[in-house]
């Protein structure tokens, strides 16, 4: 029997191990960190003990993280001049390209120099696999767009900027999927939009999803689900195989690199098992990032940082935000769920499941920008970033389903399922308490220190241990600052020199913002959950963006 991906409407057994699983992550976190609290006052020399255990664990994974950060950011370098086309071209004459033993080729940087080394090694790869694919021009490109409250100033540069690429759009059908419920005005701009772009593309079509069908929720998964079930029946009446076709889900508020497509069609064709793989860029938060306050733009730029790390260890990636797959395998698993709030990543681990672990995520060196999520002045920001984290930390409902499929299914290798299931709880526990650890009860062993700690040697020397541990882990933020500086867009607020010095400035207040704006949100998410208090989808509202 195949394994439901839903954590609703479970019964007996299910029900129990399902809710036990929801409980867990909350009650890890909370345990923790009343735990803690507990031993600083009653055994505060034990808990300093732990504290700089603590301390020293998190610096030295700091230094692990940087250095995969400067890996990916290489990695990103490397590629940022590479001709995507050309490279498919390869791909296209894959067999006489290898038969040519390579000749030596006049490049220009060594960043070139790598970028076609690791670029031969694919191709040979490819050829050793026998699994060779189809040509290019068999390929074609679903491009969803799920709409309800955004404009056509927000949606246009997305599609613009597909128009514009290196691949062919006339190998792309664009969806606009509208929800129903949208206002007068958002349907009347996204029908212009249809009629402006239509003639570019293989098709452009508005598929509008209806309101509270059964079995659904208000998420932008049942909205999806619905426009790509209508997209196969587009691409079967056409005679279109589904395993030649590439589907992406993007945010309205993405906006791609002119060589995206052609970036993600290359990874597409060099993969062996490309139909058993999901493609994740590197997401950056650029449309409007010198429009944002400085805590939103920091927030955001660690949020990136993030997915660049991850992107250095395939085996345990999983999607997040905009992605894309074999729209073959999101058929066969079917499709997003319809009834969760984090789809984008609960289409890997449904992926995942379906094909008994046989399924990954590839990283490609290209990046995709969006909205930092902003609002009238910067308290309605704040609101609106707590909002989106703590809906992007309720992604820990996950969790109790893919707990409950790995403990229930034993298709899946065990180590692949206890390398999963620890990666996923370490996640969420660590987001929701390591900055209340550091940041709070790192100190309390001294406030609430006994007698005989405060006249003990230890105590006098903590301090010290722990300003040196501190000391250390600056080098690690002096990195990210180097490393985000180098990122920021070259747009008009980059030419201002204040701005950018300005910037470097902000990541000292980094602290208090991962406190209030990332952990707080991911406790609240998880105190949700264990509890059963219900959450809502809520829109991130998005604005124009300024020329």
């Amino acid at each position: 029997m195949a394994f439901i991906y839903s954590r609703n409407n479970l019964i007996g057994r299910q029900k129990a191990l399902g809710r036990f699983f929801e409980i867990l992550p909350g009650a890890l976190s909370w345990l923790l960190l009343i735990g803690m609290f507990i031993l600083s006052f009653k055994a505060s020399f034990i808990a300093a003990l732990i504290m700089i255990a603590f301390i020293l664990y998190w610096v030295m994974r700091l230094f692990y993280m940087n250095i995969f950060l400067i890996i990916s950011y290489v990695r990103l370098a490397v590629e940022a001049r590479t001709d995507w086309m050309e490279r498919i071209r390869d791909v296209d004459n894959v067999e006489a390209f290898c038969r040519s033993s390579f000749p030596a080729e006049r490049v220009s940087s060594w960043r070139e120099r790598r970028s076609r080394s690791i670029h031969r090694g694919l191709l040979t790869g490819l050829m050793k696999s026998g699994c060779l694919p189809p040509k290019s021009s068999e390929i074609c490109h679903l491009v969803i767009i799920p709409v309800i409250k955004e404009c056509r100033a927000v949606v246009e540069p997305g599609i613009r900027g597909i128009v514009e690429g290196g691949f062919p759009a006339k190998q792309v059908l664009l969806v606009i999927a509208l929800e129903d419920a949208a206002s007068d005005s958002v349907k009347d701009d996204m029908r212009a939009l249809a009629a402006a772009y239509k003639a570019y593309f293989l098709d452009l079509v508005i598929i509008t999803h209806p309101c509270d069908l059964p079995g659904e929720a208000r998420v932008k998964g049942a909205n999806c689900t619905y426009a790509a079930k209508k997209a196969a029946e587009f691409f079967t009446v056409r005679g279109m195989a589904l395993k030649n076709i590439v589907v992406s889900c993007f945010d309205a508020d993405t906006s791609s690199l002119s060589d995206y497509l052609s970036c993600l069609t290359y990874h597409y064709l060099i993969t062996p098992d490309r139909n058993r793989s999901s493609y994740q860029p590197i997401p950056v938060y650029h449309n409007n990032i010198w429009e944002a306050p400085s805590f939103a733009r920091v927030m955001e730029i660690g949020t990136s940082f993030f997915q660049m790390i991850e992107s250095t260890n395939p085996c345990k990636l999983v999607t997040f935000s905009s992605h894309s797959m074999s729209f073959s395998a999101l058929v066969e698993i079917g499709y997003w769920p319809v009834d969760m709030i984090s789809d984008d990543s609960a289409v890997f681990w449904k992926a995942l499941i379906h094909y008994k672990g046989q399924y990954r995520v590839v990283p490609m060196y290209t990046t995709l920008s969006m909205d930092i999520a902003i609002g009238q002045g910067w308290w309605k920001t704040m609101v609106s970033i707590y909002k989106q984290k703590r809906r992007w930390a309720w992604g820990v409902e996950n969790f109790a389903v893919v707990a409950r499929a790995f403990f229930e299914q034993s298709g899946i290798p065990l180590a692949q399922r206890i390398v999963y299931i620890t990666k996923l709880l370490d996640t969420f526990v660590s987001w929701a308490t390591w900055s209340f650890l550091l940041a709070i009860i790192s100190w309390l062993p001294t406030i609430f220190a006994s007698r005989e700690f405060t006249t003990s040697t230890a105590y006098y020397a903590l301090p010290r241990i722990k300003g040196t541990i501190f000391g250390l882990a600056s080098i690690g933020v002096i990195v990210c600052m180097v490393l985000s500086y180098s990122l920021l867009p070259r747009e008009a607020g980059w030419r201002h020199l204040g701005r950018r010095i300005l910037h470097l400035f902000e990541w000292l207040f980094m602290p208090a913002f991962i406190l209030g704006l990332s952990a707080f949100p991911a406790l609240d998410a998880q105190t949700r959950l264990m509890m059963g208090w219900p959450m809502v989808f809520q829109v991130t509202e998005k604005s124009a963006r300024k020329k």
